[in-house]
Parts: structure tokens; sequence; C-alpha cells
């Protein structure tokens, strides 16, 4: 026991003395560690509810490069979603409540946004409907009524409390809005004594919104601080509304981008973290384990069993998988579960050929040949004699096997193949191909999950080259 751990620490010296020892271990500690953050802080169902869900993609970008790329001297409007739940300010006005919620940022851009839009979410009320405004202080001090809007009344037999966009959130496009234009007409007709129609600005209040109106061609943006006063007043005290959604529409968007359906990338790319460690390490160790009994009950029983476990192993080696695959996922469809099956099912017949061939050595080794004159039962020999010896090897070949699987799921995934429900960087990579991102040049949509597949490949690469001096004593450093 003392000579095990004293060769285990050894091992380990020998393996963190390299510099791919060191970079593998480090890479792999923080992959884990942004997988367990993913792990407790994304939904289960995040796949269907959140990524493949386009109403909650409505208020984002499409197609939108990183924020970050604006320091290149991109003229781009950042996007900006702004959430009210709480007001500022309550007043009683008769037998009326007004809530006000304000808030207040900065807009420096020479280009006006690329759309305005209003979402209300789990309006309740008691008696008559709330009522809800919205209006902008601009630079020039000056206020703009844009929207007002009456909450939907009770319907003919309905009984109050009266619940409305608990299901999904009402949602108004404040840029094409027809009642927004005839506010907009309304302020500058009172406001320059100039008279404009309502055609000219429909379909772009936000150029109205956000320019300089000294001048009508609405060309020139207002720079500044302004601030949004939305307004909901109340009949009831009980009367409530959980969020007031206001979106300004920009053309670049967090960390990593947007994709055609607005999809937040960076929200994408990491809960693939988790699910490229699952498929390599669970793929990998399934296939490790099978591999390996099967190649030791195979090399050291010999007879029919080894005869029996060989065809099979050549049978599976020479199926073509993709063919399999493709009628397998048209039999059950598009899977992770399928897919992870399949490399298990076809991953594990070559190295139970290597093992076999392994332990025919090790059989006429002194330490098997004492066991057997002492009369050790074979499951005991294969255990504490033969395994022990193959550990090492076994064990490199665990840690080559996990980037083959993330490499075949994510080729698989790009040919179309992979579970449309659970994002991952293949996918990624392949709705960029599929729609074009690619030729069009989004980068940002092709480069990040094209990286991250190959550095997580690189990482057991890495630790691979450091357990070579380990399972091959003869490549130890002298």
């Amino acid at each position: 026991e003392i000579y095990m751990n004293d060769n285990s620490r050894e091992n380990l010296q020998e393996f963190f003395s390299s510099g791919s020892g060191k970079i593998g271990s480090v890479l792999l500690v923080i992959f884990i560690l942004i997988s367990v953050f993913v792990v407790f802080t994304y939904p289960l169902n995040f796949g269907t509810t959140v990524w493949s869900n386009p109403a909650y993609w409505s208020d984002y970008p499409k197609s939108a490069p990183p924020t970050w790329t604006n320091i290149f001297g991109n003229d781009n409007v950042d996007h900006q979603i702004i959430d009210f739940t709480t007001p500022v300010d309550t007043v009683s006005i008769s037998n009326r409540e007004v809530r006000t919620y304000t808030h207040r940022f900065n807009y420096d851009s020479n280009i006006s946004p690329t759309f305005l839009s209003l979402s209300l979410y789990d309006v309740v009320y008691h008696d008559r409907p709330p009522t809800i405004t919205l209006s902008i202080l601009r630079p020039d001090n000056k206020e703009i009524l844009i929207y007002r809007e009456i909450i939907s009344p009770p319907r003919p037999g309905e009984e109050g409390p009266y619940v409305r966009y608990s299901d999904s959130p009402f949602r108004i496009n404040l840029s094409g809005d027809k009642s927004v234009s005839s506010n907009l007409v309304e302020y500058i007709r009172d406001n320059s004594n100039e008279q404009i129609s309502i055609n000219k600005i429909i379909g772009s209040n936000e150029k109205v919104i956000f320019s300089n109106l000294d001048s009508l061609q609405f060309e020139e943006i207002l720079p500044g601080e302004y601030e949004l006063i939305v307004k909901f007043t109340v009949n009831n005290e009980n009367d409530s509304i959980s969020k007031i959604r206001f979106v300004l529409g920009g053309s670049s968007y967090g960390l990593l981008g947007t994709d055609s359906l607005g999809r937040n990338l960076s929200v994408g790319l990491l809960f693939g973290f988790p699910i490229a460690l699952l498929i390599g390490l669970t793929t990998s160790t399934i296939t490790t384990f099978i591999g390996t009994t099967m190649g030791i009950i195979s090399g050291y029983t010999g007879g029919r069993t080894d005869t029996i476990i060989q065809r099979l192993s050549d049978t599976l080696s020479n199926i073509p998988l993709l063919p399999i695959l493709l009628f397998l996922i048209f039999v059950f469809g598009p899977q992770l579960w399928l897919v992870m099956t399949i490399l298990v099912l076809f991953g594990w017949p070559g190295l139970t050929i290597i093992i076999r061939s392994m332990v025919l050595q090790i059989n006429s080794s002194q330490s098997v040949e004492a066991a057997k004159s002492l009369g050790a039962s074979k499951w005991r020999i294969m255990y504490r004699h033969i395994f022990p010896q193959l550990a090492p090897f076994i064990f490199a070949q665990l840690v080559f096997f996990t980037p083959a699987a993330i490499l075949a799921e994510a080729s698989l995934s790009f040919l179309g193949l992979g579970d449309p429900s659970i994002p991952t960087w293949g996918q990624i990579l392949e709705n960029g191909f599929r729609t074009g991102g690619v030729y069009i040049g989004y980068w940002w949509w092709i480069l990040p999950p094209g990286l991250l597949i190959v550095i997580t490949a690189m990482i057991f690469v890495f630790i691979a080259l450091a357990l070579e001096p380990v399972v091959n004593p003869k490549l130890k450093k002298m």
C-alpha cells in the first residue's frame, strides 16, 4: 500500500511537471466551474422554454454584433431592455391612484434606435380597467406623450378580479403604431405650428422621438439624457401589474451578439458547457468501462467466450455508423440520449480488441501465475492482478475518448442530427451555416462555438500528452 501511494504521488508529480498537464488541468477546472454555475442557475427545460421559444426573444435585436465591437468605430446603437417593477412615486387623486415609474439613460449615438416597444406583464384589477401612459422627457426639457393604453375591460359573464396578460405579455411595437404617430403629429403641431402627415412618420416613430425637432426632416439626432416616464393609473389600491418593459432597439447587443432569431448567443454558449462535458465524460466513461470489461474477460477466459466477444467486436467495428444513426433518428427522432447511446455501442469494440491483446501478455506474468497457484478465483485475478497493470493505459484511453465523443456530437449536430430541444455548440454552429451567417459575415455566430469545441478537445489532448510519461515510463524525464 505504501508502494502504491508513493507510485501515485510520483505519477502526479510527473503529470503536473509538464506544461501541457498544467494548462489542461487549469482549463478543465474552469470548464467544470462554468458548468456547475450553469446547472444551478439555468432551468432544466432551458432548451424548450427559453432557447427554442421565439416569444422569449421577441424583445432582442436580430443578428446584432457584440456591444464591444463599437470600440472599433462601428456606429451601432446599444440595445437596452428596461424593466419597471417598483414605482418611484404613488399619488392618490380622487378615487384613483397614479403609480409613476421612471428611468433615465444617456443617448449619444448618431443614429436612431432600430425600434421601440412596450410590454405589460400580468395585470390584475378589481373594478374598472387601469390606464397606462408612456411619456419621454428629452434633453431639451420637452416631454412627449408617446402612448396611452386602457387595459381590456371585463368580458360578459366574467367575475373579478380580472387577470390580463398572465400567459403571454401584451406587446406593442411603438415604432409602427398609428396612435403613437398621431401623438407625435399632435405634439409637433402644438409646439411648432407645423402640419405634418401621419403617413410621413408612421413606421419610423423612433426617429421623431430622438431627433432634433427644429428640423422636421428628422435626420439630426438629439444626444443627451432622456427620461422615461410610465404612469399606471388604477381605480382600486389592490390592482397590480408585475412588470412593465420598455425596449430601446439597438444594432449591437451583449458580449457575443445575437443570431437571426434574436437569441443571446452568450446564453446559449454557456449552456453548452455542461452539455459538452456531459456528452464527453459520460460517453467516454461508459465506453471505456464496457471496452475494458469485455477485453479483460475475453483475454483471460479464452475459449468460446473469447470467440463470441471478438466476433461481436469485429462485427460492430465494421458496421457504418452514419446510416445506422440516420435510420434510428428517423424512427425515434433526434434526441441526445440516442446519439450518446450510438457513440457508446460503436465505440467500445476497438478498445476491447486492444485490451484483449494486452491481457494475453499479462496472463503469463509471475503475479498472475502465483495467484492461480494459490487458488484465487478468476474474477479476483482479473480485478486485483490484471486490471491494476492496465489502469494507466485505460485512464489514458478514457481521456482520449472524451474529446472524440464531443467532436462526434458536434459533427452530428452540424449535420442536423442533434437534439433540437437541447442547444449545443454544434447546433449553434449548424444554425449559423444553415441560415447563411457565415456568408453574410456574422462571425460572432460562427467563431465562438467553433473555438469552444476546439478548446474543449485540446484540453483533453493536453491532459493525454501529460499522461504519456505516466503510461509509458520510458518517456519519463530523467
